[in-house]
């Protein structure tokens, strides 16, 4: 018999774990329970684990508590596609305690004038797709140089898709 555990053993703030609460996130799923703690440590984590065990929680709470306790730093997440980016950034969004942090979602096929007004205000979660994450570091719309947290959600699709030499000049 697995054992599931609550978020309580991560180290994650009581703001975060009264959040989760709300939200009725109450006991880890496998991979949450293995990634967590690495990630939490500061620790590189690959992951594989079937749609729907929680692998956006795995990344995005740890990614919300390192933000919260590094008023400077910002973070970048890449996935593979428009739709995807939108579904990481509306669950992110879920752990955070207060709606303080700024974000800005980075896709192509939404307005650019809009993602220039997101990125004016200097959003500490960046989620995007690597060809317009790309755009923005071209036309130096986006700095980077404060991003000490960096998730590629489906690397493999990215690599897949032929994304390969944006995530390498995004990652430089």
């Amino acid at each position: 018999i697995y054992m599931m555990t609550g978020f309580s053993t991560f180290g994650l703030s009581a703001a975060m774990l009264q959040k989760l609460e709300e939200i009725n996130f109450t006991a880890a799923t496998p991979v949450q329970e293995k990634a967590i703690p690495l990630a939490m440590e500061g620790r590189d984590v690959l992951a594989t684990a079937q749609t729907g065990t929680g692998k956006t929680a795995a990344f995005g709470l740890p990614l919300v508590h390192h933000l919260m306790n590094n008023p400077h730093s910002t973070a970048l997440v890449m996935t593979p596609t428009r739709e995807l980016a939108v579904q990481v950034m509306t669950q992110i969004k879920l752990f955070l305690p207060d709606n303080n942090m700024k974000f800005a979602v980075l896709i192509g096929g939404e307005s650019i004038l809009k993602q220039l007004t997101h990125l004016k205000g200097r959003p500490r979660i960046i989620v995007g797709t690597p060809g317009r994450i790309n755009d923005h570091l071209e036309r130096n719309s986006l700095t980077l140089k404060k991003t000490d947290f960096l998730v590629l959600d489906e690397a493999d699709r990215m690599l897949d898709m032929g994304f390969g030499p944006q995530l390498e000049a995004i990652c430089k």
